[in-house]
């Protein structure tokens, strides 16, 4: 048995489908986002960032590092053993308190990461609910797919952000069955945003619960960055919000929020909970900081929505791709694997620029793309920079522009009908 051919033509695939991902070793400079120091061949060089997920620059906030530094100092570099084992480090307990908080739900669990808090809390809610029926919406990402498909439970996807569509597959499943409806507040490709107050009453009407994953909106919407539900006051009506503390908030980790039965039969039933050492508190107490911080202060999340759009009125002008969006993300068509991952080695070669290509299957083929994602940190001169970048590669690889009499490219709202259901929901 020749077992090293196997992970060879395993790797000949994604190579032949022009979707192999090579990392950038980067090295983020504490003070200086979004700049990092670049190092390739034998080089380092100082780039700047556009397509980080700290979307506010907490990763690199004074009071963040310095409380991450203190409960080191105080009580070591990691958690000893999972929570059943080795006990709960303070900082975890003071941090499921603020979450709760957070979200105004009564209990708050942390998990080691947004995928594990996805997987885990899906599969074990499915799984505890007799006879559940999942509904989950076609784009919602691999961590709540992996859940679904772990819960057991049967499954119906329905079409993005379709209303009709999911009254219609409630509507067969009728009010007595267990149903429980996944969705995300903001997606993440094409930055667009779900219709929360309308499946909430649809939940309501059909008898079903709700879960919503807010992590590309955690920190970055309503008055005390509870997200999109707080924005919209919807928050009361989900029975459970998940988030991610490794974006907006700057750290590690992610979390689900609910009533304290559900949070706590999940914390008794998850196996991805219950067998995984917890997060070490110098990174709990840290994240404790950061949500305090941004429930009070406005100035991160007001000057990165400027920016935001600022970016997308240069982009726009200059009749660059940008494919429409009401959030934060940015995305920019190119709509082909090779020329995406030619335009963003480009982009980091020639203009020190540094943009992660997406392709598939991350996005549907055709709808290859660049994901910039502005922060507050990415001023008027850098915004201009980027764009005479853009242009230049654009120009140079034959790329199709959008706008200003140039050739048109599908917007986001022509582009969603084309996408192809995932087949785990």
């Amino acid at each position: 048995m020749n077992y090293p051919r196997f992970f060879e033509e395993a790797l000949d695939q994604v190579h032949a489908e022009r979707r192999y991902r090579v990392f950038a070793d980067l090295e983020r400079i504490a003070g200086s986002f979004p700049r990092a120091i670049w190092r390739s061949n034998g080089r380092a060089e100082e780039i700047t960032v556009w397509c980080s997920n700290d979307y506010l620059g907490m990763g690199q906030n004074a009071k963040v590092v310095e409380a991450m530094q203190q409960a080191a100092g105080r009580m070591g570099s990691g958690a000893g053993g999972t929570r059943n084992i080795s006990g709960t480090n303070h900082p975890l307990v003071e941090l499921e308190h603020e979450l709760a908080d957070l979200h105004g739900k009564e209990a708050g669990l942390v998990f080691t990461s947004g995928f594990v808090s996805n997987e885990a809390s899906i599969s074990t809610i499915g799984r505890l609910l007799p006879n559940c029926l999942i509904l989950s919406d076609e784009l919602n990402h691999a961590s709540m797919i992996e859940g679904v498909r772990r819960s057991g439970a049967e499954k119906k996807i329905f079409r993005h952000n379709d209303v009709a569509h999911l009254e219609s597959l409630l509507a067969a499943a009728g009010r007595e069955r267990a149903k429980l409806i996944v969705f995300e507040s903001v997606y993440s490709m094409d930055g667009d945003i779900a219709p929360i107050k309308e499946i909430a009453d649809l939940a309501e009407k059909y008898n079903a619960m709700t879960y919503i994953d807010e992590v590309h909106a955690v920190g970055m919407y309503g008055p005390r960055g509870g997200g999109i539900t707080e924005r919209e006051g919807l928050a009361h009506r989900i029975d459970v919000i998940e988030g991610t503390l490794a974006k907006a908030f700057g750290t590690l980790g992610g979390y689900i929020t609910g009533s304290t039965t559900v949070v706590d039969a999940v914390r008794s039933y998850a196996p991805g909970f219950i067998f995984t050492t917890a997060l070490p508190p110098a990174i709990a107490a840290a994240t404790t900081v950061s949500i305090r911080h941004l429930k009070t202060s406005q100035a991160e999340r007001e000057a990165q929505q400027r920016q935001v759009a600022r970016t997308k009125d240069v982009l726009t002008a200059a009749g660059l791709p940008v494919m429409e969006s009401n959030t934060h993300i940015v995305p920019i068509l190119v709509g082909d694997p090779e020329l995406c991952k030619m335009a963003t080695d480009r982009l980091l070669g020639v203009h020190g620029i540094y943009i992660q290509p997406i392709n598939y299957p991350t996005v549907p083929r055709g709808t290859e793309r660049l994901r910039i994602t502005p922060t507050p940190f990415h001023d008027a001169l850098l915004i201009d920079r980027l764009k005479d970048a853009l242009v230049e590669t654009w120009d140079a690889l034959g790329i199709p522009y959008g706008a200003a009499g140039r050739p048109a490219v599908a917007s986001s709202d022509r582009i969603i009908p084309l996408l192809v259901p995932k087949s785990g929901g």
